[in-house]
């Protein structure tokens, strides 16, 4: 049953879900007894269709409410008094944002837009190391006419200038979706149908997205595979440099492939308030995004220290594995902390 909130408009969708659900009723055995499909009940209650006034009329008979009830977006005082199940609270809604079916889709064109570039400057970044161990492991090959400083520079400047081209769409594509900044800051209330567009669209996106969060695992634990393998053979150093490059490649796939998906989930979860997107969890994000960003700064320094200091950019990339666990690891617990 829904929670009523002071404010809170109940439209047609909702209604038939709520009034279903009283009578204990699957959509079809409602179905039945209107005579219709369950695919017809199903787009009913997703604000996908409206049914006809026959049904409207016949659905208020078997309901046992008012067909006015049904038809304003609204609830009658009379049926949140006689429904104990229901639980009102006083509320504040003045700053509810309103998401109406055009901004709703603005936005979830943009965000499709974004996404597949946002993942491809993630993975440009994670490739910068291994350009620069690839080309430390040639000056190692015998006959190479590249010297290791020679390596080394040209893999720092390859690293600079692909993490530059990606700070540079990440700010540029930052400064598009502001606009829908709202989305992350508060309450909203969705208008009649976006609701049920937004749940339409992720459900036919869940089985792309499951694929591809299961491929973009695969090939990150495949890639280590290589890695393994030829560090027990007696082979040269500059083979297991370039099987570490091998892997550097398969995880950037990965973390591309993790990073769509994940974006694809976020997008209908903002409209939604779902998962990271409750308003609980919009409170915290200005603290968590605080922290990632200072922490990251810091894993950079690190790695660049490290790496410069001890000439190790042969071994200093396991910095972002262990980053990126530890980070992980801190941010469950932070989640666990203000839960509590």
């Amino acid at each position: 049953m829904p929670i009523l909130r002071k404010g809170y408009n109940m439209i047609l969708a909702d209604k038939i879900i709520n009034e279903r659900k009283k009578l204990g009723w699957s959509q079809e055995e409602l179905a039945e007894q209107l005579s219709v499909s369950r695919q017809s009940i199903s787009k009913w209650e997703g604000a996908q269709a409206i049914p006809d006034i026959q049904k409207i009329i016949r659905m208020a008979d078997i309901f046992g409410v008012s067909t006015d009830y049904l038809l304003k977006d609204e609830l009658e005082p009379a049926d949140i008094a006689n429904d104990s199940t229901r639980v009102e609270s006083i509320e504040p809604t003045e700053n509810v944002v309103k998401v109406s079916m055009e901004e709703a889709n603005d936005y979830l064109l943009m965000a499709e837009s974004v996404t597949p570039r946002r993942a491809n400057m993630v993975s440009l970044c994670i490739l910068g190391p291994a350009i620069l161990i690839l080309l430390l492991g040639l000056s190692q090959v015998p006959g190479c006419p590249i010297t290791e400083a020679v390596a080394t520079a040209l893999g720092v400047g390859a690293i600079v200038l692909m993490v530059a081209v990606a700070v540079f769409f990440f700010i540029t594509d930052g400064m598009k979706m502001r606009q829908f900044s709202y989305l992350d800051e508060g309450r909203i209330e969705t208008l009649y149908g976006v609701s049920g567009m937004v749940k339409e669209r992720k459900k036919l996106s869940e089985s792309s997205n499951t694929a591809k969060i299961a491929l973009g695992v695969i090939l990150i634990i495949v890639g280590v595979i290589p890695v393994v393998t030829i560090s027990v053979l007696n082979v040269k150093e500059y083979w297991i440099l370039f099987m570490v490059s091998l892997l550097i490649v398969f995880v950037s796939i990965g973390v591309n492939l993790l990073v769509r998906a994940c974006s694809s989930i976020g997008m209908y979860d903002r409209l939604l308030q779902e998962g990271d997107f409750t308003v609980a969890q919009k409170e915290r994000s200005p603290k968590v995004s605080a922290f990632a960003t200072i922490y990251w700064v810091f894993v950079w320094g690190g790695y660049l220290l490290w790496s410069f200091l001890w000439d190790s950019w042969s071994i200093s990339w396991l910095v972002w594995p262990i980053a990126g666990i530890v980070f992980a690891c801190i941010m469950s617990i932070i989640n666990a902390v203000s839960k509590e």
